[in-house]
């Protein structure tokens, strides 16, 4: 067939004023699908809001595309002989398929409509049953080490140990390089005391490892490597441990915070919290923060001696402080650089408690005497740091989660806690932060916004529609396209998190897209049906209503599997992707291409069946079909 320029340019535009409700409405639906991505807030608003930013403004600028420049382009490209649309090879393969599915479909209608609701039936436990976490960990390519000692070591045996462990550490094949430090560096915002060390490791290639071996294999070899006494050992990754650390405060996955107003009572707290959360399945690195036992230098000055020798207690001060802390005597300049000259005794003259005793002090009326004459020197016990929350003294409870999900590994543990840890002083409580803290918030806010987007997405339907029915039928297939989410997050093994619910929210969207398009053709079927037989139960027959089904159903079968496949396509690849990044990109992606196919499924083959019910009863009750203007 051969058209005239006049024909071709008012075919392109009745199709471009056809298309273009539906790509205003569909881009409307999509972009509020995502309207919880952006309501997220903290850390997991923070990556995935660019995700929903992007997708929308290419939504948009794709919009604008359709309907402007896409038929322009088209008047310009599509020339010479046209063929029917039976005429393409792919489209008769596509229909020789599916149109006997759909009749089989049609005929057996309550066996399809039960084995959809079945399907659903057996998605719901498996739902409940995935394990919970905040985000899935994403895998840095390096490892934190980070064990905490006693509060009182001492600098000398702090280094021997970071020692020994780098070497201990780098004896694994899989190591590249090890740096570790211990205490605080050279910034005012890091508080670290002497007794913490931190080591990077960082790893080989991984086509450099051990057949076989994973990173959850190279941290349970060099955990049971550097079992020392008197040291607890933490592992975590560099960046994410900062993370937790400047949003929660705690450097582990999760912790419990114990709040009050005495450190030793607070200490006592810990403990039993410990003692309990020592056999839950899944808990390691376990330890308290310890806020007991540190150790501190008490001078305690003997006033009457001190007027037996006629000195005062500024005199010993002085000599006190100048002994060990330094006397400031001038400065350099380097360049554009100022130090401070401190003088003080050498290192031997002041490393024990006999030779601090032994520092010497010139009195007027007996000459020199050591410190110990006018004072008592030794240790004493103290906090070896302080921590307040809210104006309120805070220790902590600190562990990784390792082997089984964050969720029910936080949940037994309450569990435990409320059982075990009993009789807890007025005025002192607990309260879980870290990891846990994030997913309580990401989940409210996922629970109170989801439900009103539904809402939304419903009355966008229906003002599309003008038809609760309508719209009913485009937003059931939101439940059956969770059916393949599920299957698939389930069979994978991935745990229900952040990542996973953007993935279903991205999903809900498209499957309420592609149903639109399902029920837009069947309500025109039907309007051609009315237009030839009449609109009345005396002209129509179910067999014509099964007739017409099958002819809108079928009818541009072609747009439909192509909307599925170019998602499919886009999707499938990261499913084989490997490096940086695919950790959290895999829980996104899964419960799209699961969700496709059964959504999918249910649009072509349940829809089309659930419609020729519903005039059935439409044609039975009232005489006659409710026939719907569908702007598409």
């Amino acid at each position: 067939m051969k058209l005239s320029k006049e024909d071709r340019i008012r075919i392109i535009e009745k199709a471009a004023k056809q298309v273009g409700p539906s790509v205003f409405w569909s881009t409307i639906i999509v972009i509020t699908s995502f309207l919880p991505v952006f309501l997220l807030t903290g850390q997991e608003g923070k990556l995935f809001g660019p995700l929903a930013w992007t997708k929308t403004f290419i939504l948009i600028v794709d919009a604008i595309v359709a309907i402007t420049l896409t038929p322009v382009l088209i008047s310009f490209f599509l020339k010479g002989k046209f063929k029917e649309e039976t005429a393409n090879p792919i489209n008769r393969a596509l229909e020789r398929v599916y149109g006997p599915l759909l009749r089989w479909c049609l005929n057996w209608r309550k066996t399809t409509i039960g084995v959809n609701i079945i399907a659903l039936l057996v998605a719901i436990p498996m739902l409940f049953s995935l394990g919970t976490e905040f985000m899935p960990p994403l895998d840095e390519g390096s490892i934190l080490f980070m064990p905490v000692t006693l509060p009182d070591i001492s600098n000398a045996e702090a280094k021997r140990i970071l020692q020994v462990q780098d070497k201990i550490i780098k004896s694994v094949p899989e190591v590249e390089s090890v740096l570790g430090k211990a205490g605080r560096a050279s910034t005012a915002t890091d508080n670290s005391p002497i007794s913490m060390i931190e080591t990077i490791i960082m790893l080989k290639p991984q086509s450099e490892w051990r057949e076989g071996i994973t990173k959850q294999d190279i941290i349970r070899e060099l955990d049971t490597k550097l079992q020392i006494p008197g040291v607890v050992n933490g592992w975590t990754q560099p960046i994410i441990n900062r993370i937790n650390m400047l949003a929660t405060g705690i450097r582990t996955d999760v912790g419990v915070k114990v709040y009050g107003q005495n450190l030793d009572s607070i200490a006592a707290v810990s403990e039993r919290v410990r003692g309990a959360l020592r056999n839950v399945e899944g808990v390691n690195d376990l330890y308290v923060e310890p806020i007991t036992g540190g150790k501190y230098l008490e001078i305690d000055i003997n006033r009457e001696a001190l007027s037996r020798y006629g000195l005062t207690v500024d005199d010993v001060n002085m000599i006190v402080e100048s002994a060990l802390g330094g006397t400031p005597i001038g400065n350099t300049i380097e360049g554009r650089q100022r130090f401070s000259i401190n003088v003080r005794l050498a290192q031997e003259y002041r490393n024990s408690v006999e030779r601090i005793q032994r520092i010497p002090i010139q009195a007027a009326a007996a000459g020199t005497i050591p410190l110990s004459s006018v004072a008592t020197v030794g240790f004493t016990d103290g906090p070896p740091m302080i921590t307040s929350e809210n104006a309120q003294l805070r220790g902590a409870v600190l562990f990784n989660v390792r082997d089984r999900d964050l969720g029910s590994t936080v949940k037994e543990a309450m569990e435990k806690i409320s059982n075990e840890v009993t009789g807890i002083p007025n005025g002192y409580y607990l309260e879980w932060s870290g990891q846990w803290e994030n997913q309580v918030r990401a989940t409210q806010t996922l629970q109170l916004i989801i439900p009103l987007v539904v809402i939304i997405i419903f009355l966008i339907l229906y003002f599309s529609f003008n038809s609760l029915k309508e719209a009913f039928f485009s937003l059931v297939t939101i439940p059956f396209a969770l059916i393949g989410g599920v299957f698939i997050v389930y069979f994978y093994g991935v745990n229900l998190s952040v990542a996973v619910a953007v993935g279903f929210i991205a999903l809900f969207g498209m499957a309420i897209e592609t149903g639109m398009l399902m029920v837009v053709y069947l309500n025109e079927a039907m309007k051609e049906l009315v237009e030839i037989k009449g609109n009345s139960h005396e002209t129509i027959t179910k067999q014509d209503i099964r007739d017409f089904v099958f002819k809108g159903a079928v009818k541009r079968l072609r747009p439909k599997i192509m909307t599925v496949s170019v998602s499919l396509f886009g999707l499938i690849p990261v499913l084989w992707a490997t490096g940086v990044g695919t950790d959290v990109m895999l829980p996104i992606v899964l419960p799209l291409i699961g969700g496709v196919f059964t959504s999918s499924i249910h649009i072509l083959l349940v829809t089309p069946v659930v419609f020729e019910m519903v005039k059935e009863y439409e044609l039975k009750k009232h005489g006659k079909l409710d026939i719907y203007d569908v702007k598409h």
